[in-house]
């Protein structure tokens, strides 16, 4: 499975939770977290997508999607521990660290890998 397939649709769900965190809320926090963390990682997977397209690799969006994802485990594992509230912080805290765990694979296996040609 290629990084981006799974990286955009979990910068949507940032992006997502952000919004509705200030909306419900009126967290700014949780605004600026979500929308702010969300954006990197959809620009990091398209980023990704338009390499993979050139049957090329884009490391600097697989690095750039494992730090911010192990930042957001970081920080929300944290916060987390704190409130021991599950949500949002320890949903977003278990998503992402799958998802550190997915990137870190991505990494050490040589990215994407591209089907061979068939002819």
């Amino acid at each position: 499975m290629h990084d981006f397939c799974f990286t955009i649709p979990y910068g949507l769900i940032l992006v997502a939770g952000g919004v509705i965190g200030y909306s419900r809320k009126g967290s700014t926090a949780s605004l600026a977290g979500g929308v702010g963390t969300g954006l990197v990682l959809i620009l990091a997977g398209y980023l990704s997508l338009k390499a993979f397209e050139k049957k090329k690799n884009s490391y600097f969006a697989l690095v750039l999607e494992n730090v911010t994802a192990a930042v957001l485990t970081w920080i929300m594992g944290q916060r987390y521990y704190q409130t021991s509230k599950v949500m949002p912080a320890g949903i977003v805290a278990g998503i992402s660290a799958l998802m550190t765990g997915f990137y870190l694979y991505k990494i050490a296996t040589g990215g994407n890998h591209f089907p061979a040609k068939t002819e």
